[in-house]
Parts: structure tokens; sequence; C-alpha cells
């Protein structure tokens, strides 16, 4: 079965079979700059992986949840949560569920002061922009929405991107949201939110070949009124 054949969960369940681990279990520099100073709370984050976000912010006082589509990455979480002695929670189950029924997740559809999403971004299907609304959504009186994404290719791949047209125009493989894309994704009421930081971030990375490079991260983060 090709990866075009495979169900999100499917390709997910076999991107995480490929490797004891994918991530570096540590937390997301941007995430952990944003989130500092907040009082802990209740977070929910999106797409947690294998949960270096949520096991941070556990061990910082948060009633941390993580959500994602993969059993394997979730059975991680769990498991160095365990190995940790952090009382964190996570869930496996399908955003897309989520979006049409909060309450198809037990305790996901009550308010979280802090609600995270970081490289929520896929190759197999993610019905993002409905995602990131449904998260605003979650979000209570005086909380905050934390995104963090990649803005752009790393600089060891723009050339390959360079030729590419439309990069911003459509939420499947290869797209890189700006700033503006997200707020526009969101569609907040300003009203009821403040725009707290809306930018691109570079960050120091190291490409395949182990030369010094940059990742460029779009961080948007708005504080619920």
């Amino acid at each position: 079965m090709t990866e075009a054949e495979l169900t999100p969960a499917e390709f997910w369940e076999q991107r995480y079979g490929e490797a004891d681990r994918m991530w570096s279990g540590k937390v997301n520099t941007a995430l952990a700059a944003v989130v500092a100073d907040l009082a802990p709370g209740r977070s929910l984050d999106l797409g947690c992986g294998e949960g270096g976000d949520v096991l941070w912010l556990a061990e910082r006082g948060w009633q941390a949840t993580g959500i994602d589509l993969s059993q394997t990455a979730v059975a991680r979480g769990r498991a160095e949560a365990a190995a940790r002695g952090i009382d964190a929670t996570f869930i496996a189950a399908d955003l897309g569920d989520w979006i049409d029924d909060p309450r198809s997740i037990d305790g996901a559809d009550e308010p979280f002061d802090l609600v995270t999403a970081s490289f929520l971004q896929s190759p197999a299907h993610l019905p993002r922009p409905e995602a990131l609304r449904a998260a605003a959504a979650r979000v209570a009186p005086g909380g905050t929405l934390v995104l963090v994404s990649h803005g752009a290719p790393p600089s060891w791949a723009q050339a390959e991107h360079s030729g590419s047209s439309g990069a911003h125009q459509h939420h499947g493989p290869g797209y890189f949201p700006t700033p503006e894309a997200e707020l526009a994704d969101l569609a907040l009421d300003t009203a009821a939110w403040r725009i707290a930081v809306s930018e691109i971030r570079e960050r120091d990375a190291v490409g395949p070949e182990g030369v010094a490079g940059t990742h460029f991260d779009t961080v948007v983060v708005a504080r619920r009124r």
C-alpha cells in the first residue's frame, strides 16, 4: 500500500513505527518562551506526538493533556510520563472527530487556560483550519492560544522549494503558513481576542548533512479577553 492509499491514522502509525523515537523529547523553544511566565492551569496540546511539550508543561505545574492521532506516539508519551513520575494525560484520538463533536473526547470539551499546537502540519489529510478554530473555541476567558508552525522550508532545503508556486495557498503537504495565514484561518473576533505575537522566528538547526542552518517558525499567540 502506498502512502497515498493510507488513512491519516495508518500514515502516522507507519511513520512512528519507523523509529524508536521520532522527536527529541525536548520542549518547543518558542512555546517555552511564551508560556514561561504564565500561571499554571489546564492545558491542551493538539497533535502532541510523543509528548515533549505536554511533559514540560506538566513538570511546571500544568494539568496537562495531549491529543494525537497515533496510538504509538501516545503510548510513548504515557511511558515517558510514567518513567519520570510525571502526572500528564495522553489521549489517542482523531481531531476530525473532536472538531465535529468536542464531547467525543472525554474532558476535551471543557475550557482550557492554555491550548497549544506545535507543528500541526501533516502530509496526510488534516482539516487544519477547522482544527485551529476548534482549538480557539476551547480557550477559557483570560486563557492563551499558542500556535507554532513551520513557516518556511529549513535553510538547507529552500533551493529545492524556490520554484514551487502557491506554497501558502493550500493546507496539504508542503504548506508553510505565514502569520497572516494563521490569523485568517483562526478568524478570531478582535473584540474577544488580543493578538500578542504574530511573527516569523528564526532558530539555529543542523541539516541532514551536518551543516549548520536555520529553521523558520511561524508563531502566533492570542489571548482571550
